[in-house]
């Protein structure tokens, strides 16, 4: 017979006694950083998962959801260093607007976050060109993080093959 040490062999129980909680000391970290995403071109980082046979008409796409895998990079240029990865999904939920509902998982590469990623869970109203989105965790360094993440959107300003967003966030995490 095989046992699983989980911590808890000394009680007969799921969980453990609750204790008070410690606080470490609260950094902030602001990041800075180009987002790229391609469709409907050969190696697209976004691509249509599910589409409802009924919005062929409709100008807000609603229902449509989207996996991605977009490079992150230091810089607007497509070939700059890529630091990490959004990888995730959105959906277009805005029946008279179209409006995502976005879930990503942004993982760093590079550098002193290396390892480390942040979650975004938000809505997101791309065709505003500055909006702001919700940071609502973090792994490795970025532990217990919250913040936001301030969006621009560049249409047109510089020779890009499809959409193209800085993002400025700001993290308050441990």
């Amino acid at each position: 017979m095989c046992c699983i040490n989980t911590g808890l062999a000394h009680e007969k129980s799921y969980y453990t006694k609750s204790r008070p909680y410690v606080h470490k000391q609260k950094k902030i970290t602001k990041l800075h950083f180009y987002f790229h995403e391609t469709r409907n071109v050969q190696n697209a980082t976004a691509v249509i998962v599910a589409k409802p046979a009924t919005n062929d008409t409709s100008p807000s796409q609603f229902g449509t959801v989207f996996v991605i895998d977009d490079p992150l990079t230091i810089d607007a240029d497509p070939s700059s260093e890529v630091i990490g990865k959004a990888k995730g999904m959105y959906v277009y939920a805005g029946q008279d607007r179209t409006m995502l509902v976005m879930y990503a998982d942004f993982g760093f590469i590079k550098g002193k976050f290396n390892g480390s990623s942040i979650s975004v869970m938000s809505r997101n109203s791309i065709l505003d060109t500055e909006r702001d989105v919700a940071v609502v965790g973090g792994t490795g360094k970025f532990r217990m993080a919250k913040g936001f993440a301030q969006l621009k959107t560049y249409l047109g300003k510089i020779v890009h093959v499809g959409t193209l967003v800085e993002y400025t966030i700001t993290l308050v995490h441990y």
